[in-house]
């Protein structure tokens, strides 16, 4: 009588620290689709980083959500805008104070696991429009960091280079949609550069896609940005 060979079950996938991350996302999937892997599989909402092969890629976590039944009472920061160590929830790491309205920008104040302010990160309006808002990132100890635009981050010659690849960029995705059925188009996230003293030291990618440059960037100030999110 003949079996089907057993499929082979993949062992856990191990947290790593999260302080000298560089890239990283914010996702409940553990084991992302591959060429070998034909189903996702889920876990905790976490910080995660990747780790392994391509084949066998995970999506290794370095901090954890908060949630309404693991959050410790007292704390003024939404369950999402909390994170812990563990994922029971017993050790906290750090939290997103809710935004402050001061004189337009709307500034969230980013606390340790000890209540001490380590940094502020603020939503800063556009002056004219169609521009969008952008972001600064306050770390004590260290100059301001700026996040805007990619395409509008720079000096005037960067600026220009990147406005006419976008406007070329743009011709030819026209050309191409015109055989397309249907009518809207998908929307692209945006993508942020975030510089100090005009050095690129992280870059984002929609809400929860962040890859840090600098390694003196406060890795808690950057995973505040992506449970935020760029709204």
């Amino acid at each position: 009588m003949g079996f089907g060979r057993q499929k082979a079950q993949e062992p856990p996938v191990e947290q790593v620290g999260w302080s000298d991350v560089q890239t990283f996302v914010v996702s409940k999937v553990e084991r992302p689709v591959t060429v070998k892997r034909k189903r996702a599989a889920g876990g905790p909402p976490a910080v995660r980083v990747a780790r392994g092969s391509k084949d066998m890629r995970v999506l290794a976590p370095c901090a954890f959500l908060g949630m309404t039944y693991t959050q410790q009472p007292g704390l003024p920061s939404l369950p999402e805008h909390t994170l812990y160590e563990d994922i029971y929830a017993q050790k906290l790491l750090c939290y997103v104070e809710p935004a402050v309205d001061v004189d337009g920008e709307l500034r969230h104040v980013v606390r340790d696991g000890a209540g001490q302010a380590i940094g502020t990160l603020t939503r800063v309006p556009p002056k004219h429009r169609p521009l969008k808002h952008t972001w600064r990132i306050d770390q004590p100890g260290h100059p301001e960091i700026v996040g805007r635009n990619e395409w509008m981050s720079g000096d005037a010659k960067e600026i220009a280079g990147r406005v006419a690849g976008k406007f070329l960029g743009g011709v030819l995705n026209a050309i191409g949609d015109l055989g397309a059925e249907g009518g809207d188009q998908p929307t692209k996230s945006r993508s942020l550069e975030w510089r100090s003293q005009d050095k690129v030291v992280m870059l984002s990618e929609g809400d929860g896609q962040v890859s840090v440059r600098a390694g003196w960037v406060d890795r808690r100030l950057a995973f505040a940005f992506a449970l935020i999110g760029d709204r």
